[in-house]
């Protein structure tokens, strides 16, 4: 078995997920390829995710490709969780989520008093009222005049691949969407086209190409799929796979053959390499093992208690402290690090949180630091998308 150190890894990571100066990218599709797709429950992680990774990059890039292009594709899959994915790859991640998925979105309908009875009415109405349009879930509700839960309906047909989740209602920022027919969207894609089998084995060797080298507990928390099924897969493509230890980390790491060579072969940037990441990005979403990013004692400031990531600050490919934006009183990023870096790194990390502020404002921002922070794990949920909140008393202007 060969052995990698930590180091080496996180560096050839870095350079997969397009997060070092060599390895940024100029085609959007392309990057949300090489990633493995973007989370998109939080309507501006998937801008925040390319500005990381994309140079240049504008938030038209994302839109053209999603709404007029339509090359990406908005889907529920991989742990539930609503994604952003090249339309080529959207037969691979709903049917091998497709059981994960589909349960729980019925029951949620269920509970909101949809009966069978109600959901094959509407949604056959639905179907009618969006051809060759989109509409919001309240205008869709108007034109239908019903009291029954629309939202839960839409939500259900999107799941089952009959609509899609459209234009935002207003900015980039707004997590109200318009729906659209899915075949109006995609009239050349089959949903169905795949077995199960075929699109889980495909969906493990995709993760292995964004994330690997990783472990099957990683492969199986990154999917949500059992770990029956991520062996099923492993075996399939077992020709495919090399397998190496990390000893800092552990045994039993799997990766492509073809990225063996290139681990090694990754170049080492002359000047620290900082990121910006934001809530849920897929570099951190990747591995249910964190150590190999991530001390310990910080975990807590940087996951709640659902494992859900927030916004982080990385120097070569470890989380050094967290950041956030607020606009109550002006847009600021707000910082607090971990631990001391030393001025020119903080001087660095300063510099790229005032452009980040400033991508995300369209104007001026100020960059502050806090004191101290609590830990998300004895916050509420949802916590994790203003891990400083609440900081206002702590902290004082960054002075460089």
């Amino acid at each position: 078995m060969d052995t990698l150190d930590l180091s080496t890894v996180n560096l050839f990571v870095l350079n997969k997920q397009h997060l070092t100066p060599f390895s940024k990218g100029k085609d959007v599709v392309q990057i949300v390829r090489d990633v493995g797709g973007l989370h998109a429950t939080s309507s501006t992680t998937p801008y925040l995710s390319l500005y990381a990774r994309c140079s240049p990059f504008v938030k038209q890039d994302l839109k053209g490709e999603l709404y007029s292009k339509r090359t990406l594709g908005k889907v529920r899959c991989v742990r539930k969780t609503i994604y952003i994915q090249p339309k080529d790859r959207l037969p691979i991640v709903w049917k091998a989520t497709a059981d994960q998925v589909l349960k729980p979105a019925k029951g949620f309908m269920t509970r909101r008093g949809v009966t069978d009875d109600v959901y094959d009415k509407l949604s056959a109405d639905i179907l009618q009222v969006l051809q060759g349009r989109e509409m919001t879930v309240a205008e869709m509700k108007a034109t239908l005049k019903t009291d029954a839960d629309v939202s839960s309906i839409v939500y259900f047909m999107c799941d089952q691949g009959l609509l899609i989740r459209g234009r935002p209602v207003k900015s980039w920022k707004d997590r109200s969407h318009r729906y659209a027919l899915f075949n109006d969207y995609f009239p050349e894609i089959n949903l169905e086209g795949l077995e199960e089998s075929e699109a889980i084995t495909a969906l493990i060797s995709l993760y292995l190409a964004s994330f690997g080298p990783a472990s099957e507990d990683d492969a199986a928390w990154w999917t949500g799929l059992s770990r029956t099924k991520v062996r099923r897969a492993l075996r399939e493509i077992e020709d495919q796979l090399v397998e190496v230890s990390i000893p800092e980390i552990g045994e039993g790491f799997i990766m492509l053959q073809s990225d063996r060579e290139g681990v090694e072969a990754a170049k080492l940037p002359r000047d620290p390499v900082i990121n910006l990441l934001p809530i849920l990005d897929p570099y951190l979403m990747g591995y249910k093992e964190r150590t190999r990013y991530l001390h310990q004692e910080h975990y807590d400031l940087v996951f709640d208690r659902s494992g859900n990531v927030t916004s982080t600050i990385l120097v070569d490919g470890r989380v050094v402290g967290v950041w956030d934006f607020e606009d109550t009183k002006g847009p600021c990023i707000k910082m607090f690090l971990f631990r001391e870096l030393g001025k020119p790194l903080r001087d660095e990390i300063y510099t790229k949180a005032e452009r980040l502020g400033e991508f995300i404002a369209e104007a001026g921002v100020r960059v502050k630091e806090c004191e101290s922070m609590v830990p998300l794990t004895e916050r509420t949920a949802g916590s994790m998308m203003s891990p400083l909140k609440g900081c206002n008393d702590l902290y004082s202007d960054v002075k460089r």
